[in-house]
């Protein structure tokens, strides 16, 4: 097999670079070897459906015979794919227009020339031997050449890089597009003009047409009104952009169009200019701008044809399902047709889209019987028939929608697709059906630097382990990242004691390394490709692999495998625990956010990253409703729906109880465990995990226990285990045999089974006695000592009133304060046998003194003295 590649983030340059080589070698597969650049995330966003790359799971590297690299030779920049370079028989090819470098790969085939861009050697070699290219394929390639040589103008540049460019044009390569990606840095005069430009803006409505004309005036020529149209196009996002500004005694107008009703070439052909009807300008001497403006709206409205709309391209009629419809019966429509997603209607209105992948996955699940709308996503974008097709474009590129339902009056009546806005903007496009699955959801950087943030909430040990382990993985060449919570907790500004660490590349050679700088304890897990590294002070360190999990049934173990942060990140429950931050130096900090986790915590919400989630693993229902009760968030209302089908599907009876505990263990450890117990109750999950146990018998308890466990620690009562009082309180009302039962069913050790059956069974009779008024002290006291002291916070709770709370105290401060001075060993130097009588003795001396009548040690010497009279039988030697 041959394998086309090129270096890791990689840009447009190297996108373009892999296609050119791909027409050199046609049977070769192409894939990103890492991380990709802004520009080309949303460049595939738009085309992933008809470049055809793979990643590199989706290939066996153990085949391939040829490597085809381009645009790079460094083995450090191929990611995973420098393992293929042990094979001595290995065929390598470099196309590059770096200079060589100490340690760079030597290939077969070495095109290695100072150009501008690599694409153009490629290109060179493709028009050489006279290989045919398509319109897109050409705009690719010019993308590229124009990213790496600043649009012909960085000092790089080459009249072989021109000649390339000129000859893609030729080959009808589509600058509207290839503006659509690119941008350049501004001067300083730049910069002031365009903030003019931005300052004047005024937009108008034109047949349907959004367009906006800016207006500016410099005393002297300022260079580069296209680029700062461009620009002010990429803001706005609006049809049309016109400026005019007057530069000494001239006027210039540039146009940029990005729909077809408005021709600028048209337009501007009343003043004199030239262009295209994508891009046009026009230069007018004259002192008046105003004049100049007024004409210009004139034949703006002459000019602006109606837009073409969705009507114009969507297909239609359209198949629809019905929510009650099962997965199997919609499985075998979409293989059927052909379709990746399906609306679902009931009566008159869309009520959701059902994808193929969410199919796909519930088949796989055993779930082919269950109706649509459990797994159907509710929160969906549609469109209307007469909105622009170009408004229909960004929607699909800001939110990596490929198929949107047309809509009207709620009903669906027709689709559009990828393919039907990429043949507005492309002539002669054919899609490429082979790839329309292969690809998933694109990857949306957010940044926002949290340097500061982790710096504040996290300890100076664990501070200081980030930075060392971005110092050590660039020196490895991997790529490490701060996940999940400790992201999440960041950008709430709490602070975080889960510092995962997630490794593009060996997660434990890292952790090794850290370890042993830092002096460290380390624990691995070859398995599952992670370690811990564990410090002196308590510290923990999860560092991970990049990891993708499969599950193979429902609620089973994952099968993992090594991927790319992304894949890892995916993996994970929520959107809000799916960000990462990176921790290599010179952009520590930065907040990467694929699922708009970010958006979320903003929005305060909880949400699933897929529609199986609960599914794939049922303890998601308890970390759900964990995470919305600790941050005061809401479950997402898809993610509600989701959740609560996974509840009465039984979901969580597949599961082991040993995870499930788990999870209730964290419940119950929580600051405010009540709120999150109840909201299990409000989901119908309550009888699963605590079957016959009646939630609202003991709801006023568990409510309670917060306020007895602040009360005993300020009186200096050690406390139990953080979970333990709520599970005493879940338990204290049940029958013995259901308590019985729950505690083997959740695996309780002796101790803490016999605590609790000891509850069960005694707790009345001790609230009777702590809560009466005619017992004496040592009757309390009495009570409180034959029960364990993990029971204090339910009894205390339990009590009616605050008198009583006090009494409650009273015990046990007499408790403390009233040992009796008198011991076994006094009496046997009294001459006594040790025996039943030791017990009998220093018992009744315990509750003399708890009840005031003995206070001093003479007292208690009488009161021993005057007991033991009639035992005198039980002398040593009588």
């Amino acid at each position: 097999m041959d394998l086309i590649t090129s270096h890791t983030n990689s840009d447009l340059d190297a996108l373009a670079a892999m296609v050119a080589a791909q027409k050199i070698y046609p049977q070769a597969e192409m894939v990103f070897p890492g991380k990709l650049s802004r520009n080309v995330e949303e460049f595939m966003a738009l085309h992933k459906d008809t470049i055809n790359i793979r990643t590199i799971k989706q290939v066996d590297l153990s085949k391939v015979e040829r490597l085809i690299l381009v645009d790079t030779k460094s083995p450090r920049r191929i990611g995973k794919i420098a393992g293929l370079l042990s094979n001595p028989q290995l065929e390598v090819h470099i196309y590059d227009h770096h200079p060589w470098s100490e340690g760079d790969i030597r290939g077969k085939v070495e095109i290695v020339e100072h150009v501008g861009a690599t694409a153009t050697l490629l290109v060179e070699e493709i028009k050489k031997r006279d290989i045919p290219i398509s319109p897109l394929e050409a705009t690719i390639l010019a993308l590229g050449i124009y990213e790496d040589t600043g649009s012909l103008v960085f000092n790089s540049t080459t009249a072989r890089d021109a000649a390339a460019v000129s000859f893609l044009l030729s080959r009808g390569a589509n600058l509207p597009v290839i503006a659509d990606f690119l941008g350049r840095p501004m001067t300083d005069e730049q910069k002031a003009l365009f903030k003019s430009l931005l300052l004047s803006a005024e937009r108008y409505l034109v047949n349907g047409a959004k367009i906006l004309i800016a207006t500016g005036t410099v005393d002297e020529f300022v260079g580069g009104l296209a680029l700062l149209t461009h620009k002010l196009a990429e803001i706005e996002r609006l049809d049309a952009i016109f400026t005019v500004v007057k530069m000494d005694d001239r006027i210039h107008i540039v146009a940029r169009s990005s729909v077809p009703g408005v021709n600028t070439k048209e337009i501007l052909e009343g003043f004199g200019g030239g262009g295209h009807p994508a891009a046009a300008s026009a230069t007018i001497k004259s002192q008046d701008t105003s004049e100049i403006i007024e004409v210009l709206i004139k034949y703006i409205h002459e000019k602006v044809h109606p837009p073409l709309k969705v009507s114009e391209i969507m297909s239609s009629p359209v198949k629809t399902v019905s929510p009650d419809m099962s997965i199997n019966e919609v499985n075998g429509l979409m293989l059927r047709y052909g379709h990746t997603g399906m609306p679902v209607v009931q009566g008159k209105k869309m009520v959701g889209v059902i994808s193929r992948r969410d199919v796909e996955k519930a088949v796989h699940h055993g779930l082919g019987h269950a109706p649509v709308k459990g797994y159907m996503t509710r929160n969906i974008f549609t469109v209307e028939p007469d909105m622009p097709a170009a408004e229909v474009q960004k929607l699909m590129i800001e939110h990596d929608i490929g198929r949107l339902p047309v809509t009207k009056d709620g009903l669906p009546v027709g689709i559009v697709s990828r393919t039907d806005i990429l043949r507005t903007m492309h002539e002669g496009f054919q899609a490429r059906y082979w790839t329309v699955y292969s690809q998933t959801d694109k990857p949306q950087y957010v940044y926002q630097n949290l340097r500061e943030a982790l710096k504040r909430k996290l300890a100076p040990s664990a501070w200081s382990l980030l930075q060392e382990a971005g110092k050590a993985a660039a020196e490895m060449g991997y790529h490490v990242y701060a996940a999940g919570g400790i992201v999440r907790d960041a950008l709430l500004g709490v602070e975080s004691l889960d510092v995962d660490l997630v490794v593009e590349g060996d997660g434990i050679a890292l952790a090794r390394v850290l370890s042993e700088k830092l002096g460290a304890f380390l624990r691995v897990h070859d398995k599952f490709g992670t370690a811990e590294i564990c410090f002196p002070s308590g510290l923990q360190i999860d560092v991970a692999t990049a990891r993708v999990e499969f599950y193979e049934y429902p609620a089973a173990l994952p099968e993992v495998e090594s991927s790319s942060l992304r894949q890892d990140l995916y993996r994970r429950d929520f959107t809000i625990n799916a960000m990462a931050v990176v921790l290599e130096e010179e952009r520590f900090g930065d907040l990467i956010d694929f699922f708009g986790g970010r958006d979320d915590l903003y929005k305060g919400l909880v949400r699933v990253l897929h529609n199986l989630s609960f599914v794939e693993d049922p303890t998601r229902i308890l970390r759900a409703v964990r995470f919305e009760q600790r941050y005061h968030l809401r479950i997402e209302q898809q993610t509600l729906a989701l959740l609560k089908r996974a509840v009465v599907d039984g979901m969580l009876n597949r599961v082991s109880v040993e995870r499930v505990w788990e999870e209730l263990k964290h419940i119950m450890a929580e600051h405010e465990p009540a709120k999150v117990l109840q909201r299990l109750v409000d989901v119908e999950a309550w009888s699963y995990i605590f079957p016959e146990v009646n939630y609202w018998e003991i709801q006023p308890v568990l409510f309670a226990i917060p306020n007895a466990i602040l009360k005993l620690r300020k009186k200096g009562i050690p406390e139990p285990e953080p979970w333990l009082p709520y599970w005493l309180a879940i338990l204290h009302r049940t029958e013995i045999s259901i308590a019985e039962n729950l505690c083997r069913r959740y695996n309780l050790s002796k101790r803490h089974t016999g605590m609790t059956l000891q509850i069960v069974e005694n707790w009345e009779d001790a609230l009777k006695v702590l809560s009466g008024e005619n017992f004496r002290t040592s009757d309390f006291a009495e009570v409180l000592q034959a029960m364990p002291k993990e029971c204090y916070p339910l009894l205390l709770s339990l009590l009616p009133e605050n008198n009583m709370h006090e009494r409650f105290f009273d015990v046990l401060k007499a408790l403390q304060k009233n040992k009796p001075v008198i011991t076994g060993e006094n009496l046997k130097e009294m001459g006594y046998r040790p025996g039943p009588l030791f017990k009998d003795v220093l018992d009744a001396l315990w509750r003399a003194r708890l009840d005031g009548q003995i206070k001093t040690s003479e007292e208690e010497l009488f009161f021993v003295q005057s007991f033991l009279q009639k035992y005198e039988g039980a002398k040593k030697g009588v």
